[in-house]
This record gives structure tokens, sequence and C-alpha cells, in this order.
């Protein structure tokens, strides 16, 4: 058994809120491990601009799509284009979210279901709309982006941290449902990177040595640090692995 188990070639993979961020950095793994790519997002331009580059980079096909994985319809027709313009769909990476900061007595109902509906209520459809292709063809891998913080409390963010434990919940139940078809369903919790959602709190000092005071490793994690892990996930290297979670936060929960 040598490296081609981490080899994606031929097979087909979409990244929700794949345009920026941590959604980029998984997006090129997964062209660069071998993988078609479907790059989704609510800005097509931004989707499109993603795209373009990953498939200049990496001469593998690619798609750019403009989804919002809170409305069915939409999550419907980016399952229907994917399987049109690639004709299977493999991978999974369910990544599209949103953090709103404020104490709970600050958060408007609003607040806490846009962030449940994006958070949780998204990757539910999605999977439920891909899984239909997965089970039929009895292989996939589902993958997760939860977060530290669906382990762990801090302050301010109720809505995010309870979205992103349910997402733990949600993996687990799911890997048992689906491993009767070869589904497999796992989560990453990726702690404190360096990405524009958290690019105004690290920016602040005092913020910035919060969060590294509590990571045993000593620094902030760079996004490209993901590209081990989603593409071992989506690999048959993980091929007896499902319904696990992998913490990548630089020892933080560890204590």
């Amino acid at each position: 058994m040598g490296l081609d188990i981490f080899s994606l070639e031929g097979r087909v993979a979409i990244v929700t809120g794949g345009s920026k961020g941590l959604g980029e950095a998984m997006a090129r793994a997964l062209a660069e491990a071998g993988a078609s790519l479907v790059v989704a997002s609510r800005n097509l331009t931004e989707c499109q601009n993603i795209a373009n580059s990953i498939a200049v980079v990496t001469g593998r096909g690619t798609l750019a799509l403009r989804v919002d994985v809170t409305v069915r319809s939409e999550v419907d027709r980016m399952v229907e284009e994917t399987l049109s313009r690639f004709g299977r769909i493999d991978i999974l990476v369910n990544n599209a979210g949103i953090n709103i900061r404020k104490p709970l007595m600050e958060l408007s109902d609003e607040d806490w279901s846009q962030v449940m509906s994006i958070n949780l209520t998204g990757p539910m459809l999605c999977s439920r709309a891909v899984g239909k292709v997965m089970i039929e063809r009895r292989s996939g891998s589902i993958i997760n982006l939860s977060s530290t913080l669906g382990y762990v409390g801090l302050p301010a963010r109720t809505a995010y941290s309870s979205s992103k434990a349910g997402l733990v919940g949600f993996t687990r139940t799911l890997a048992l449902e689906w491993a009767q078809y070869n589904v497999r369903v796992n989560a990453v919790c990726p702690g404190p990177f360096e990405t524009a959602m958290n690019k105004a709190l690290l920016q602040n000092p005092e913020v910035f040595d919060y969060f590294v005071s509590r990571i045993p490793l000593g620094r902030i994690a760079n996004p490209e640090e993901l590209a081990g892990p989603i593409i071992f996930l989506a690999s048959d290297a993980s091929s007896f692995m499902t319904g696990a979670t992998l913490l990548i936060d630089g020892g933080w929960t560890a204590q």
C-alpha cells in the first residue's frame, strides 16, 4: 500500500463556501490531489475566480456555481449541474458557514436563525441531496466543517458553538445511517486559522494573545494546514473511518 491511497484521481468533489478562506484552501488541496472540483457559494464571481485559478494551476476540471445552501431547490440544482458536467459525485465538503459574535442577551431571533440555517440546516440539505447519489453508487465521503468551538465554549459564541456542536452530532448519526451503503461521514474541527472571518479579531493584539495563550503549539494556523486532513478524509487512506471528528486546533482541546 503506497501513497496512491491518497490520490483523488477520477473523483469529483463539491466544496460549499469554497470561494474563500478555509473553503478555498480545501478546494485547492482536493484538486491538487486529483479531483475534479465544484466550487459553490453565494457569490458567483468569487467562485468563478477561484475555480478558474485552480483549473489553471492544477489542470483539473472545475465548475463554479452560485448556491445558497439554505434553499433546497438551489442545493438540488447544484447536484444536477454537477452530475451533468462530471457524471458523478464522490466527495462533499460542507464548509459554508457564518459566525455572529454577540452575547446571548444581544443576539436577535434572526441572528440565531441565520447561523443555524447556514451552519446546520445547510449541511443537512446538501448531505441529503448528494447522499442520494452516493447511496446509489454505494460509495462516497462527506466531510463536515465543525469547529473547536463545537467542543469548548467561548463568550459571545452561543449560536456558532451550538451550531457546530450540532454538526458533530449530525456527523455521528448520519455516519451510522449510511455506513451500510459505504458512504462515510466525518468532521473536522479547526481551531483559530488566519482567514477573512477571523481577520478583524486576530488584528486585535489582546484577542490574538488570548487565542495563542490557549494553543499549546503557540500560534495561529494557516489555511493550507487543512490540506492534509481533508485529503486524508476524502481519499481511500481513511477507508475504515466514519463518524469521527478530527480536532485541528494546535492542542487547544487536549488541555
